[in-house]
């Protein structure tokens, strides 16, 4: 199997525990660098790898295939231009770019380079998501008339993460969290019609956006993106209601807590739920209620590096294509024009 030497750009937590683990465990890639400016942390972890001391260095190492852009969002674009540019594969974490422009740029160089770009909306690939997608291709609720995607937390002091505290280009919960709702609505229900959006700071001591509830509208459908960081009791994460009936499902991040304690995708029942955690269903098949709790399907991002990996090798499509990722930020744009004029925004 021909490896794909894969270079990551940072190992805070989203290297640690969201690429270096699949990246590692799979073995059509090569987990051959990482950049950390003054620490040596990666090299620990996984011996025989190089540190990296920049960004010039990476893209100067002829050896390395892909570049994984996972730095802060407002370094996406231009890092992702200089990678495209040395004539590097890329996956770039959510969201794309911070704004529509920046990322039209980016499809057409990728495209003009013909190199292979993705971005990891890695929740598409969630246990939750999955059967919630399951449940909506089964046309087991009719015809969807209304739909609530949650993604709450209770965090009322600020982020050590500077970055994510301070205003500017990319920050704030509706390009943090928001990105991952808006990608599940798109890839569940389409693009919308129109936009409208209710953006706000709630926490005290707060510099950014940490609350939004956007509508995306639809001919016969409403979507609901809503996330708070003061949300101590949260609802379910998928609430959708449809003309024979209706399905919850909490959300989970079961992958998340795993590979934080340290489990790998080898780890025996890596991706699965308990059984606690299984989504109800409430509605009508043949003339018959049926009320019950449904399996939830096992999550996995390894599926992710998995069809990232065909694409590099045998030309495939990538997990994610960018013009999906590019839709994402349409939508964030949309509901920033709608808060500030407070009024529906067609797209």
């Amino acid at each position: 199997m021909q490896a794909i030497n894969t270079a990551i750009c940072s190992f805070g937590m989203s290297g640690v525990v969201f690429h270096a683990p699949f990246i590692h465990h799979h073995p059509g890639f090569n987990l051959y660098g990482v950049w950390e400016r003054t620490k040596n942390l990666a090299v620990e972890k996984y011996p025989g790898i190089k540190t990296f001391r920049s960004l010039e260095e990476i893209l100067a190492d002829e050896n390395v295939d892909l570049v994984i852009i996972n730095t802060p969002n407002y370094t996406h674009y231009d890092y992702t231009k200089k990678a495209l540019l040395a004539n590097k594969h890329v996956i770039v974490e959510k969201p794309f770019t911070n704004t529509v422009a920046e990322g039209e740029e980016l499809i057409a160089l990728a495209a003009e380079k013909k190199l292979k770009m993705s971005v990891f909306h890695n929740r598409r690939f969630d246990s939750d998501y999955r059967t919630v997608k399951q449940v909506v291709n089964q046309e087991l609720l009719g015809d969807i008339i209304d739909v609530e995607i949650h993604f709450d937390r209770y965090k009322q002091e600020l982020s050590p993460k500077i970055h994510k505290e301070t205003p500017g280009p990319g920050t704030g919960v509706l390009y943090d969290l928001g990105s991952h709702l808006a990608d599940q609505a798109l890839t569940l229900f389409g693009k919308p019609t129109g936009v409208f959006a209710d953006i706000r700071t709630v926490r005290p001591l707060s510099q950014i956006d940490d609350y939004f509830d956007v509508m995306l509208f639809y001919p016969t459908l409403r979507v609901r993106l809503k996330s708070s960081l003061l949300v101590r009791e949260a609802l379910p994460g998928f609430i959708l209601h449809g003309t024979k009936g209706s399905f919850l499902k909490d959300r989970t991040d079961v992958q998340e807590v795993s590979l934080l304690r340290g489990e790998t995708p080898a780890t025996p029942g890596y991706g699965i739920e308990p059984k606690s955690a299984q989504g109800l269903l409430h509605t009508e098949e043949d003339g018959n209620i049926i009320r019950e709790h449904i399996p939830t399907l096992a999550g996995n991002y390894l599926d992710y590096f998995e069809e990232m990996y065909q694409s590099i090798i045998n030309d495939q499509p990538v997990p994610v294509d960018a013009n999906d990722a590019l839709m994402v930020i349409k939508i964030i744009e949309a509901a920033y024009k709608s808060n500030s004029e407070m009024k529906l925004i067609n797209l």
